[in-house]
């Protein structure tokens, strides 16, 4: 079985959130102050700032990360492959990852919507996919979800309520 994703091609006004392989065109508006974060991951402090990215359709905040600090600039276009969005704090955020690839455009895009901000709108977080067990799927039989079923087997005290 393949996990490999179709990359979807889209603007900054079809960006939604958890969207992956992502395939866009933008112009940075501006960067935000630089700050250390330490990673919970690997506990390492890393530099990073927030970017305003658009085009003709709107813009959108997305994180620069170390050393992609000092390679964007203001005013020149990029075209971002296999990136994602995410939600932080409710809000739209474009991200690179550790997947994605950022290089300079081959057509610069001349006018940016500033007036259309996907990063201003606060957004429902989408609810997360359920594969059974506790948290969701059907139950048969009462008990707290996640399938099985209760087979008919008498009025034993052992038996009520057991799943088989």
């Amino acid at each position: 079985m393949s996990y490999d994703r179709e990359p979807v091609e889209a603007t900054v006004a079809e960006l939604r959130p958890r969207m992956k392989s992502l395939n866009i065109t933008f112009k940075v508006v501006e960067k935000g102050e630089e700050r250390e974060v330490t990673s919970r991951r690997d506990g390492e402090t890393h530099r990073v700032l927030d970017a305003v990215a658009g085009d003709t359709t709107g813009t959108v905040t997305m994180s620069l990360w170390d050393d992609m600090i000092e390679t964007v600039e203001v005013d020149k276009t990029y075209r971002l492959e296999n990136g994602y969005t995410s939600l932080y704090q409710g809000h739209l955020r474009l991200n690179i990852g550790r997947y994605g690839e950022l290089k300079e455009a081959d057509a610069s895009i001349d006018e940016v919507d500033t007036d259309n901000d996907l990063s201003a709108m606060e957004h429902e977080r989408p609810p997360r996919r359920s594969y059974g067990g506790y948290g969701g799927g059907r139950s048969y039989g009462g008990g707290r979800g996640g399938g099985g079923y209760r087979r008919d087997r008498g009025d034993s005290r052992r038996d009520r309520g057991r799943r088989y």
